[in-house]
């Protein structure tokens, strides 16, 4: 499994557009293949921060999520509704028994 964490802070004018396109490119993206979960948080620190946690079944569903033409229209989308560069970070969950 692929855990995808990223964060995104608005500016004051920009954060009620930033919040709509994050949620439609949740919403669209938990409806793609291998997407287990996909979800956007407003950070409690700090109001204009969008926080997301994806949940991905592999690697190519991962590729697959970032080549589709759509998730690159958010990205742009997002950076110039952005404060600062948008930060995410992709890790790789191993099973582990206990």
């Amino acid at each position: 499994m692929i855990i995808i964490t990223g964060a995104v802070t608005a500016r004051p004018d920009t954060f009620e557009e930033l919040r709509a396109v994050a949620l439609e490119h949740v919403h669209r993206s938990r409806l793609e293949p291998g997407c287990l979960s996909h979800a956007v948080y407003i950070d409690t620190e700090n109001p204009l921060q969008l926080f997301f946690f994806e949940t991905w079944q592999d690697r190519a569903a991962v590729a697959t999520h970032f080549a589709v033409p759509e998730s690159g229209a958010f990205v742009r989308a997002a950076s110039k509704l952005a404060a600062a560069q948008v930060g995410l970070q992709l890790y790789e969950a191993e099973s582990v028994k206990m």
